[in-house]
């Protein structure tokens, strides 16, 4: 997934057209302004005032976009204004439908928004979990370790069991030298009081890339940094991967829980200063890194090098400073 920069003449059509999304049941929000602003700036690089800007119509927008893939791209962009500031209305859903039937776009992102905004939560829920990272880890995970070991890790995410067998060869990344990335990863777990692969609440081997990305990254597990570390994931990922940014943005910032365990939800992430920045800077860190880590990426032979060779052979660049 990499980020696209339109013309100038077509980008303003698309920011005309984000703020009639944002304003189609009401006045901007503010994670909704802060996130057209930061587009605004990084990726369409235009100096213009979103509250006068004027309407544009589907046809219009159709008519001076270019290129599906520039197209699906602004209707994902539309999918994350919908739902910075919460749970989209109807009337934002049908807009963004609207907008993407005119430019020849069909999103399945946005059969699960629509589901949202009726309340639907049931089927929203499991047909977003079919499509997003946790489907593709569970299927990943029953063709790597067949059906045995995909009902193991399903049981020890639960709590219900633990494979000890498991559990010691992720332990004894404690004992590698404290340069590497698995002792980095051993520690991270610590810090953060997480349950290794194997251990009870652990997650299945197949989706440990996420915790891999967010050592070699360097982001933090507070809600600015989840949506960093999806947003960066999502740069490398070469299926699906804007499912990556929509899940970290329906916990953090819409305040829906689309994971398949409990856990806490915020809202309005993307409303703080600079975040909007920090989820494109992260996608564009993650488009140059070289190997897709969520499609059964083998880091066995990772795990034993220094944190910062590792990042070499991976071309995980540093992050931009500012």
């Amino acid at each position: 997934m990499q980020l696209m920069q339109p013309d100038p003449a077509a980008a303003l059509l698309g920011l005309r057209a984000m703020k009639m999304v944002a304003t189609a049941a009401g006045p901007i929000g503010p994670a909704q302004r802060a996130l057209m602003e930061a587009a605004r700036r990084v990726i369409l690089h235009l100096d213009a005032d979103i509250d006068t800007l004027a309407p544009v119509t589907p046809a219009e927008l159709a008519a001076g976009f270019p290129g599906p893939a520039l197209r699906h791209q602004f209707v994902d962009g539309m999918l994350v204004v919908a739902l910075a500031d919460g749970v989209p209305a109807r009337a934002t859903v049908a807009r963004i439908e609207e907008f993407a039937e005119a430019l020849g776009v069909a999103a399945t992102e946005l059969g699960d928004l629509h589901r949202l905004a009726e309340h639907h939560m049931l089927l929203f829920k499991l047909d977003f979990l079919r499509r997003s990272q946790i489907g593709d880890i569970m299927k990943n995970q029953l063709e790597q370790k067949g059906p045995l070991g995909l009902a193991k890790a399903v049981l020890g995410l639960r709590g219900v069991m633990e494979d000890t067998a498991l559990a010691a060869r992720y332990r004894a990344w404690e004992r590698l030298p404290e340069e590497t990335l698995g002792n980095a990863v051993w520690r991270f777990y610590q810090k953060n009081g997480f349950s290794m692969p194997g251990e009870k609440g652990g997650f299945p081997e197949a989706g440990l890339y996420h915790d891999l990305s967010h050592v070699l990254g360097g982001y933090d597990t507070d809600p600015e940094g989840e949506v960093e570390v999806a947003s960066f994931s999502a740069g490398y990922k070469r299926t699906r991967p804007f499912y990556m940014v929509m899940f970290a943005v329906m916990v953090f910032s819409t305040g829906v829980n689309v994971r398949p365990t409990a856990g806490n939800v915020t809202t309005g992430v993307l409303g703080k200063p600079g975040m909007a920045e920090r989820m494109f800077a992260a996608i564009e860190r993650g488009s140059q890194v070289n190997t897709d880590l969520s499609d059964k990426w083998d880091y066995w032979p990772y795990v034993e090098l220094p944190l910062e060779e590792a990042r070499r052979r991976l071309n995980v660049v540093a992050k931009a400073s500012g």
